[in-house]
């Protein structure tokens, strides 16, 4: 093996014998995170699409004064040129 390889193999040994003592500390087994692993994406999921419904009223909100804006200084600088 490389050297580069043989020291982050070992570091990660390391890193992952301090984190299994520290969740050992907590009660937390590799079972118990396995078993809860789906209901914890899904509620990743929710937590990031519940952000996206909240920041899509305020997008569309601001759309309805940025948009016509931007199109009148577009078409200022578009036929302001010709």
């Amino acid at each position: 093996m490389n050297r580069s390889v043989t020291a982050t193999v070992v570091k990660i040994v390391v890193a992952s014998l301090l984190v299994g003592f520290a969740l050992t500390f907590f009660d937390i087994t590799p079972q118990g995170v396995l078993q809860t692993l789906g209901g914890t994406v899904k509620s990743i999921f929710e937590m990031i699409l519940g952000f996206f419904r909240w920041a899509l009223e305020y997008i569309l909100i601001g759309a309805i004064v940025v948009v016509p804006i931007w199109l009148a200084l577009w078409a200022w600088r578009k036929f302001r040129g010709r």
